[in-house]
């Protein structure tokens, strides 16, 4: 399967994560490094210097790498919120009269007209503000997604003020004009106009220019572009991931092998923000996998390259829209094809950098199945190698301990019980299930908890037990039963708990949990 040790670019992890992030938004592979391009050759003719173009580079690639915090809010309006994803994003932001029209159009399109009318109401009675919450949680996971991975205070400010605007009519509305990060500008005006080019061209780049120019987008810039129309060659670019790769301005910084751990761990929180019961399903299958590996005796390579493998599985899942992977009931013959793909588009996500393609070729197997019977592929036990075997049985096991929206989690007993059936009828490979088993606890000893120790932040042990549960997307009224405290306890600790980690929203918190282990 090649080389995982080969040497790994920071900007090819994230132009890895910034496809997983088109795919997530119902955008075209590589789109976003498309735009990067555009954006760091924008900022270039504008007389920015290295430092500047190279926080533009990584805004644009990184802009919709939060897109996890909205995915639930887009879904409960518009039910498929890939394949409108477009749709979406062509509408100016923060613009009353265009928002309201499109709710009108597009709400509950998919339902019987009676819900159809009450989920209009819905949408137009909250839909705007649930968005600006939406784009708050968006901005707080971007940013938390580059402080991890060692980018600069320039990238994070402006990925902040993303969903801010010229005129200052933007999200949270803290600045406009020159006071706004040029790398926000850049980066929002580069995907837009990536946009409308797709669509129609320099005509219709031009023409949503010049109508959000001292509106939306900074003028300056929309002066620039409309000047210097060879920048939009950059959008007809035939292998953008190489291009940007060699554009990137300033230094190419490869990761160090700590380094790359963290940011395969970014990979795996980003895979599973999308709905709450996958909180920490990655890393916990990486755990499970790298303890298995080691009990076997295999090489540390290979256990590096399976924990890792771990990480990454399901960031092809940003593929399949939420209303799919959060159906209470059986999925549709189309639902569930679409579901079945996810291996794949990990696999294709990761595929074009050289380091990361070797764990991408191994994560797309963790549904394969011995007999055949597994998915995408369908392969058999003759290709697939103990790593994969491995890979299939942690995923396996840790799927059936969570909670899924069709049914509740199965218990330990349970699962172990299940498992062991899996192998005795040829699916999952035996000695792969009791490594596997051995590793979650079942081998008569009492499982070892890897979160006991000091605890993040400066948080009390209440308040961890509160984010947990926060984390799982329980209800703060749910929280204050389970734990048997008064509702105003329990906003009281989630004030204090977003105080002391420094963040505003739910999903940010949960990806607070998911980086410190705590769920």
């Amino acid at each position: 399967m090649g080389n995982s040790e080969a040497p790994l670019r920071l900007a090819e992890l994230v132009a890895a994560l910034s496809i997983a992030s088109d795919l997530g938004t119902g955008h075209p592979l590589e789109r976003a490094l498309r735009a990067c391009l555009f954006g760091v050759r924008l900022g270039d003719a504008s007389g920015c210097d290295d430092a500047t173009l190279a926080d533009i580079y990584y805004v644009t690639l990184l802009r919709f790498a939060g897109c996890a915090a909205d995915a639930q809010h887009r879904a409960s309006l518009f039910d498929d919120e890939i394949a409108l994803g477009p749709d979406i994003d062509a509408v100016e932001l923060w613009k009353v009269e265009p928002m309201i029209a499109f709710l009108r159009k597009t709400a509950g399109n998919s339902l019987p007209q009676p819900e159809r009318d009450a989920k209009l109401q819905w949408a137009l009675r909250e839909g705007v503000q649930r968005s600006v919450e939406a784009a708050q949680a968006n901005c707080d996971i971007a940013q938390s997604m580059s402080l991890r991975l060692g980018l600069s205070f320039g990238v994070r400010r402006g990925l902040g003020d993303i969903f801010e605007r010229w005129d200052g009519g933007g999200v949270p509305g803290k600045a406009k004009g020159e006071a706004l990060s040029l790398p926000a500008r850049a980066a929002t005006l580069a995907l837009d106009l990536e946009l409308f080019h797709r669509r129609g061209g320099l005509p219709a780049a031009f023409a949503v220019a010049r109508e959000r120019a001292a509106g939306q987008y900074d003028p300056r810039l929309v002066d620039v572009a409309l000047k210097t129309p060879g920048l939009f060659a950059a959008f007809d670019e035939a292998d953008p991931w190489t291009q940007a790769l060699s554009e990137e301005p300033g230094p190419q910084l490869t990761l160090s092998a700590d380094q790359r751990e963290a940011a395969m761990r970014t990979i795996a929180d980003f895979s599973d923000l999308r709905l709450p019961w996958f909180t920490g399903h990655s890393t916990a299958v990486a755990d499970l996998c790298d303890r298995a590996a080691r009990n076997l005796h295999m090489p540390a390579a290979d256990v590096t390259r399976l924990r890792h493998a771990g990480y990454a599985h399901d960031v092809g899942a940003s593929a399949t829209s939420v209303s799919v992977w959060g159906k209470p009931g059986p999925l549709s013959v189309g639902e569930w094809e679409r579901a079945r793909l996810h291996p794949y588009y990990t696999e294709r996500i990761l595929a074009r950098s050289a380091a990361l393609a070797p764990i991408g070729a191994l994560a797309s197997l963790h549904h394969e199945r011995l007999d055949g019977s597994g998915y995408h592929r369908g392969l058999t036990a003759a290709m697939l190698s103990q790593s994969a075997q491995i890979l299939a049985a942690a995923e396996c096991y840790q799927g059936m301990i969570e909670a899924r929206p069709h049914r509740a989690a199965f218990e330990p007993s349970q699962a172990e019980d299940m498992l062991a059936a899996l192998s005795h009828q040829g699916a999952l490979e035996t000695s792969a299930v009791r490594a596997v088993l051995h590793a979650a606890g079942h081998s008569g000893n009492v499982r070892t908890d890897d979160r006991v120790g000091a605890l993040p932040a400066g948080l009390t042990s209440r308040e961890v037990e509160v984010l947990r549960l926060l984390a799982k997307g329980t209800t703060n009224k749910n929280i204050a039963t389970v734990l048997t405290l008064a509702p105003a306890t329990v906003d009281h600790h989630i004030r204090h708990i977003y105080n002391k980690i420094g963040c505003s929203s739910r999903i940010a918190a949960t990806m607070f949990a998911m980086e410190h282990r705590l769920v």
